[in-house]
């Protein structure tokens, strides 16, 4: 009897361990079918919508290094919000534009201030822009310009761009009679917004910058210097002067007559004269 109960038992038995074990897989194999669902990969891609826009205050990558220098510093004190430059700006690829809800008038000290000394000279105003020109380091070279343009009498669009010196467009000259080769000329039209050369017939040019006045001829080394702060009368320059027949090819030196300073930046050369400073390629015939 015993045996028979037994025996009668050992199905159920024998099926208990086999039933404890599908349990144990199964509730082994029930979590990990929501430990990857659908809605899990959805905030993966929230990060991506933000991370487009950037912070106001932040530079491009592709901006130049003082431009991008120059930026930071201005977004800082402006507190502005980057946006997509102008293309009527016409301005480069490296320009970092920013609008900011306050009036030029109240902008203009608010970046001279904050620049200092590396705000070179101070802001020229045409209409509506204003432009200030910029250097990386305290009394350093031209390297970036701000733009500050009023959008209306409380907004305003400020643009940092970097300043390149790119090749004159116009072809360039044969070399003409009594230049030194080896030394650095300029064009007469390359010296527009620091030097002012008007020609007087005759073979002779006026070039004026701020008060002053230089008086040269084709071919000669003395000039006549007048205006300004400087003592009027005759001056030797470094080299003559020459001609192609249209333009003033001047001795880069002889700037130095009507009181500009030349710094040398690589392949191309910084001139300021007073407040104003552009940046150029010389001619080496």
């Amino acid at each position: 009897m015993r045996l028979t109960s037994l025996s009668a038992r050992a199905p159920g038995l024998l099926l208990l361990p086999a039933l404890l074990l599908s349990g144990i897989g199964a509730a082994q194999t029930v979590p990990a079918q929501p430990a990857t669902p659908a809605p899990a990969t959805a905030p993966a891609t929230a990060p991506a919508q933000p991370a487009r826009a950037p912070l106001p205050g932040a530079a491009s990558a592709a901006t130049a290094r003082t431009a991008s220098a120059v930026a930071v510093e201005v977004g800082g004190v402006i507190k502005g919000q980057i946006v997509a430059c102008p293309a009527a700006l016409k301005l480069s690829v490296q320009a970092v534009c920013l609008y900011s809800k306050s009036s030029p008038a109240s902008l203009r000290p608010l970046i001279r201030g904050k620049l200092a000394g590396k705000a070179l000279g101070d802001w020229k105003t045409t209409g509506t822009s204003s432009t200030l020109l910029a250097s990386e380091t305290v009394n350093g070279p031209v390297g970036a310009f701000v733009l500050l343009r009023g959008l209306s009498t409380t907004e305003s669009l400020v643009a940092v761009d970097a300043v390149t010196a790119a090749p004159s467009t116009a072809p360039r000259p044969a070399t003409p009679a009594g230049v030194v080769k080896g030394q650095p000329y300029v064009l007469g039209r390359d010296l527009i917004g620091v030097v002012n050369v008007t020609a007087l017939g005759g073979n002779k040019y006026r070039l004026n910058a701020g008060d002053s006045a230089l008086t040269v001829t084709v071919g000669a080394k003395n000039a006549q210097l007048s205006g300004g702060q400087t003592t009027a009368g005759n001056v030797e320059l470094p080299f003559v002067p020459a001609s192609d027949g249209k333009n003033l090819i001047f001795p880069l030196l002889g700037l130095r007559s009507l009181g500009c300073t030349v710094t040398p930046a690589g392949a191309t050369v910084t001139v300021a004269c007073g407040q104003a400073s552009i940046g150029l390629r010389p001619i080496v015939f």
